[in-house]
């Protein structure tokens, strides 16, 4: 394949984590580092974020397990905010994370003069467009910048050029993508109230808009539409795992997954998807090249919008802002929680049914049927279906699950089943 491979250093695979539980599933299945946030400063306010005290014991698990932690205190901060930001970096002394992502200079300030032994990274939320901002942050003491998602391959490899080489480059490769430049709305804030940029967004880019002219009220004119409406801003999704060789040429030195408000199928696919793509890229280019459509098919079992590049290569394509028809491949059944007598404990997400067919997602990357041979309850009675989500279960499979397997259903199977 390319020469370069051979003297390219190997890119960090970071997953999201929106909670602790997460933060293992994507440990389990393959990251080499997890972004993860607090009870606060972060810009995902809803999604199942760690108090100190389970960051602590997240970063733990992680560092017995070789994998970094970094905490995200990424909000662009209000007057209101600088106290209490001050007092939250004190108590991150006792953490030890291994980086903060930040993007307010003032939240940076502090951070630098608090922990002074805590690398800090530059979020993308700050606008990182040229290889000047990116020294300006590096004189300032950061050790990585997060690029902007409105950057191509090509301005990422002319940045790389013209920055220190200690300075590190992350982008994200996978995801949802925001509508905004480099994630600064505020639509959210003036239709809803709720503020995107301090980590409330509603997400109303995946609205359904018709377009009035003011004189004809009533009278809606259609932009462009399909059978579920017309979703003229919302973005399709970014996939770049089939062009991993460009981004380690154009020296981006961490591949970022999207999705802290994303379930654990999702965390546990998509890592285990670029966690074996950058692994067989490494050791045998021609075997990546020969397996890009397993990766591509890997990525799409859990649920998904339409996937793009995005702007790695210029102007994104005609079509992508069609992406809010959600493509759903699997159901997702629950994450083990532990084994006991041979039965897998977990809470129950989704409908499933005894004597229905399933998968034990495992994270060297085999796909294991099994057959539900038993379902109990929380008080341990048998019954013959699971309708309720949240429900805590005990299930007997026809091959016993290990603690920390993802359970999922393919969609097909699901639906005989209703």
């Amino acid at each position: 394949m390319r020469d370069f491979l051979s003297t390219a250093k190997k890119p960090e695979l970071l997953a999201p984590a929106g909670s602790p539980a997460l933060l293992k599933t994507a440990v389990r299945y393959g990251a080499d580092a997890v972004y993860i946030g607090g009870e606060a400063f972060s810009l995902r306010s809803e999604a199942d974020n760690a108090t100190t005290e389970e960051l602590a014991d997240a970063v733990r698990y992680a560092h017995d397990r070789h994998v970094r932690v970094y905490v995200t205190a990424n909000i662009l901060a209000r007057n209101t905010d600088l106290s209490e930001a001050a007092a939250y970096f004190q108590e991150l002394r006792g953490v030890s994370p291994d980086a903060l992502i930040i993007s307010d200079p003032g939240l940076f300030t502090l951070a630098r003069k608090i922990l002074p032994e805590t690398d800090l990274h530059v979020s993308t939320q700050a606008n990182n467009l040229n290889y000047g901002t990116f020294r300006f942050w590096h004189e300032l003491g950061a050790r990585r910048v997060v690029a902007a998602r409105d950057l191509s391959l090509a301005e990422l490899r002319e940045i790389r050029a013209n920055i220190p080489e200690d300075l590190e480059i992350e982008a994200f490769v996978h995801g949802s993508m925001c509508m905004a430049y480099s994630g600064r709305c505020l639509l959210s804030e003036f239709l809803t109230g709720r503020d995107a940029n301090r980590g409330a967004c509603a997400h109303p880019c995946r609205y359904s808009y018709r377009l009035e002219e003011e004189s004809r009220p009533g009278e809606y004119f259609p932009i462009e539409e399909n059978a579920r409406g017309t979703y003229i801003l919302s973005a399709r999704d970014l996939c770049m795992i089939d062009h991993l060789p460009d981004l380690v040429e154009a020296g981006v030195d961490s591949l970022k997954i999207e999705g802290r408000m994303k379930t654990a199928l999702y965390v546990a696919t998509v890592t285990r998807a670029y966690r074996q793509a950058i692994d067989d890229l490494f050791k045998d280019p021609e075997t990546y090249a020969a397996r890009l459509p397993h990766y591509r098919a890997e990525v799409e079992k859990c649920t998904v919008r339409a996937f793009s590049t995005g702007f790695f290569y210029g102007r994104p394509e005609s079509g992508a802002s069609d992406g809010t028809a959600y493509q759903r491949n699997y159901v997702y059944l629950g994450t083990v929680e532990a084994v006991r007598d041979g039965r897998a404990l977990f809470t129950q997400k989704n409908k499933f049914l005894k004597s229905g067919a399933a998968e034990i997602m495992k994270p060297d990357g085999r796909d294991v049927p099994v057959t539900v041979l038993s379902i109990r309850n929380a008080e341990g009675e048998e019954t013959d279906s699971a309708p309720h989500a949240g429900e805590a279960l005990s299930v007997a499979f026809s091959t016993v699950p290990e603690a920390g397997d993802v359970l999922r259903v393919p969609i097909k199977d699901a639906a005989k089943k209703d």
